[in-house]
């Protein structure tokens, strides 16, 4: 019998590809949500593409004990992509998953940096990453101490929220969308020399249910580091340059600079600041090796997924 599989935050950022990767994958798919009733036409237009996909939606709330045990009874994975403000409330999935037995493994809402090393001897993250890293080490070690089978996705950077605008943070229009990549001039965060990892949001999703029934990632990180896709802020910026057929003129933004801006811009444009902070000057997204102990590295286990590598992703834009 295929695995059931049900998505919290489905309709946000990451977990709508998330959701239609397991539709996608033909396991049977649920969704929860606060209303059946859209709220808004962008709501509506991602409930219809669920439901085009043949995604059951399931009503529910993280707030509301009695929604979760009904929705988690019915599946047997449960996959969190919760927003940052509702991170800390994924206990109330830990207990609703605790009472109904049933649940073969939970998959918090990570998606980002491995959070068990973001610091060390070399490396510092800054606020407000720091209290977000610490809020997903918290959740983690709660799953571990009530004995709950896990997997923990860690793919590093979002394509999406780099690479569009080639890493152009606090450059949006009025409707806070970042603005196009640039293609005279812009900003590098440091010297533009640690490597970052940047994944492709829909192959975030295809990693993600493929580990949903492996054992191997049972217990363990699941860490995405495509070896073509592992590049610094100044190998994006060249190829992109070879892309658009301009040498662009660079500004260097000191470490000084950057924790300014972390400290300055309103939510959430702070975060992105120390994201980035995190991911190019304190270089923590390859600074570890994934040890058998805790990780495993997807690429590796899933060769056959044909993941999209930024000089693909970057034709989009030129």
């Amino acid at each position: 019998m295929a695995t059931k599989i049900l998505i919290m935050g489905g309709t946000g950022y990451i977990g709508k590809f998330i959701v239609l990767a397991s539709a996608k994958s033909e396991h049977p798919t649920f969704a929860m949500v606060r209303s059946l009733e859209p709220s808004s036409p962008k709501k509506a237009a991602i409930y219809q593409s669920f439901k085009d996909a043949g995604v059951t939606l399931i009503k529910g709330d993280l707030y509301d004990h009695e929604s979760l045990v009904s929705a988690f009874k019915q599946v047997d994975i449960v996959i969190s992509t919760v927003g940052s403000t509702e991170l800390k409330d994924q206990v109330n999935i830990i207990a609703a998953i605790k009472e109904c037995g049933n649940i073969k493994r939970f998959f918090p809402s990570e998606f980002g940096n491995d959070v068990d090393h973001v610091e060390g001897p070399n490396i510092r993250c800054v606020e407000p990453a720091k209290s977000l890293f610490g809020l997903k080490a918290k959740i983690r070690r709660t799953i571990e101490a009530e004995g709950i089978p896990y997997t923990y996705v860690c793919p590093n950077s979002c394509a999406g929220y780099f690479l569009p605008n080639i890493g152009q943070i606090g450059k949006f229009d009025e409707n806070f969308s970042p603005l196009p990549a640039p293609r005279e001039k812009l900003d590098i965060i440091g010297d533009g020399t640690p490597k970052a990892i940047f994944v492709n949001e829909e192959d975030i999703g295809t990693y993600t249910i493929k580990a949903v029934d492996d054992p191997r990632t049972l217990n363990k990180t699941l860490c995405v580091r495509p070896p073509s896709n592992i590049m610094s802020f100044n190998d994006v910026v060249s190829l992109w340059e070879k892309k658009i057929g301009n040498t662009l003129v660079k500004t260097y933004l000191s470490e000084e600079q950057v924790l300014e801006k972390t400290k300055t811009s309103p939510y959430p444009v702070d975060l992105f600041w120390a994201i980035l902070y995190s991911a190019f000057i304190a270089g923590v997204e390859n600074n570890f090796e994934i040890e058998p102990s805790f990780g495993v590295e997807a690429t590796e286990l899933y060769p056959d997924v044909k993941y999209t590598t930024v000089d693909e992703y970057l034709d989009h834009f030129v």
